[in-house]
């Protein structure tokens, strides 16, 4: 299986490009893994499926979004991120990103 080269880690917070929010990166794909149906409709700006995707969780909301890693940056200055899911995905903020509570083999 080829290792795939990604911009972002899991724990990292990033602000969308686009939309302008902020949040903290909890899984990435190696590329999209989505139905046609849903790039189709909520992809607008065409991003890569052959490039790695995000699944972020958005600071002040309850929402996660799914997202291309071109559509997203680094926060240099990143700030714990207000999520009801932070507390049972990652165990601590160090003051630059989240440490996953589990790490899969």
């Amino acid at each position: 299986m080829e290792e795939v080269k990604t911009k972002f880690k899991i724990g990292q917070i990033v602000r969308h490009k686009i939309f302008d929010y902020t949040g903290v990166i909890f899984d990435i794909d190696p590329s999209y893994e989505g139905t046609d149906e849903w790039y189709n409709d909520v992809a607008k700006s065409n991003p890569p499926k052959d490039k790695p995707w995000c699944h972020v969780l958005v600071s002040d909301d309850e929402k996660t979004t799914y997202v291309a890693e071109k559509n997203i940056e680094e926060v240099l200055e990143p700030k714990p991120v207000n999520h009801p899911m932070v507390q049972y995905i990652f165990e601590n903020f160090d003051g630059k990103e989240y440490q996953l509570k589990f790490k899969a083999n």
